[in-house]
């Protein structure tokens, strides 16, 4: 999944949506991924969507979004915050950074950008967060169009911050 998720999360924006989702299940407002982690499903509006190269993705019509959650354990926990941050947002291109910091997550420090740039054609926001687990890397992106951006960043917030479980 790394190295294309943002082109992947902004091509759901135009996607209809399913009723399921990636490794694992939703109860009661909470996905529990089989990879060990869960987090709390965002306010209504949005929708869980069919990704087979992701743990979670979610969608919203309007205004438009989506949001992505996925798991990589292996050898990319070797790799330091900064470059596994890059990595998730390799595919846009036309690139300006509005934001790069880290977030604390848990006891655990994340890396935290935004990026503007374009994807398959279309002009994009990214919000990516990376967490380094004990043995995975915990992917989070929410984007949409630069005009809707901001709509849905604290219903992402929200999800980063309800994430449990890096044992894995």
């Amino acid at each position: 999944m790394r190295g294309w998720a943002a082109h992947v999360v902004a091509g759901s924006l135009f996607l209809a949506g399913c009723a399921s989702g990636g490794t694992g299940r939703v109860e009661n407002g909470t996905f529990n991924s089989a990879k060990g982690y869960q987090v709390r499903l965002p306010p209504a509006g949005w929708n869980v969507t069919a990704n087979p190269d992701a743990d979670l993705t979610l969608r919203r019509s309007a205004p438009p979004g989506a949001m992505l959650v996925d798991a990589s354990c292996g050898a990319e926990i070797d790799r330091s915050l900064p470059v596994l941050a890059r990595q998730l947002t390799i595919g846009l291109t036309n690139r300006q950074t509005v934001e790069s910091d880290t977030w604390t997550i848990g006891t655990r420090t994340a890396a935290h950008r935004v990026i503007r740039g374009r994807t398959g054609g279309a002009d994009v926001m990214v919000e990516a967060v990376v967490l380094k687990g004990e043995r995975c890397v915990h992917d989070f992106l929410y984007v949409a169009p630069p005009a809707d951006f901001e709509n849905g960043r604290q219903d992402f917030r929200l999800l980063v911050e309800s994430f449990a479980g890096a044992r894995r």
